[in-house]
């Protein structure tokens, strides 16, 4: 009888000069590796998928938070433009837009804070003289202007996942110290 040859030679040559119970062994594998890229297939294609998601959605977290510093670096650039939310909101808007990204998605609010600077530590003050009647001044230290910005975009998800809502908000906040004359 002829001995039996290697599997691998076999299906090269197929099957011819084997063994019958060889050449049986290979017919019975012949469907073998598409029932495994039937099986696997779905699984890959939610992996892509899924990493795509998390791309964009990293995507616009990363535009929101520049949006947010565009904004701060306009307010932070003098005391009248720290209280200008309009020109602070088209700044964030503006930076927003240059990424492709649609205006209307995006929230922006600002404010002010104020205090005094001891050796890297602000002690939290009101802005305002009729509320602090030494706004401007302090005893140890010397006056900062905060401007802080919060922007916020909405993340909609290219298909609908069970138990993952389709939009995500996110929101990213910067602040920076108003440069004073």
């Amino acid at each position: 009888m002829k001995a039996r040859c290697d599997l691998h030679i076999a299906s090269a040559i197929g099957g011819a000069g084997c063994d019958p119970r060889a050449r049986g062994l290979l017919r019975s594998q012949s469907g073998q590796s598409l029932v495994e890229m039937a099986l696997l297939t779905p699984i890959l294609l939610a992996f892509l998928i899924g990493g795509i998601e998390l791309g964009r959605y990293a995507y616009l977290s990363i535009l929101v938070g520049n949006a947010a510093r565009a904004g701060a670096a306009y307010g932070a650039q003098s005391l009248p433009q720290s209280v200008d939310t309009t020109d602070i909101q088209t700044a964030a808007d503006n930076d927003f837009q240059n990424n492709g990204q649609n205006i209307n998605t995006l929230t922006v609010t600002s404010s002010t804070s104020c205090g005094c600077d001891n050796g890297g530590t602000v002690t939290s003050a009101s802005c305002s003289v009729t509320a602090n009647p030494s706004a401007g001044t302090c005893a140890a230290g010397h006056w900062v202007v905060m401007v802080q910005v919060t922007a916020s975009g909405t993340f909609n998800s290219l298909f609908s996942y069970p138990a993952i809502p389709s939009s995500i908000t996110v929101s990213k906040t910067s602040t920076m110290r108003v440069a004073q004359q």
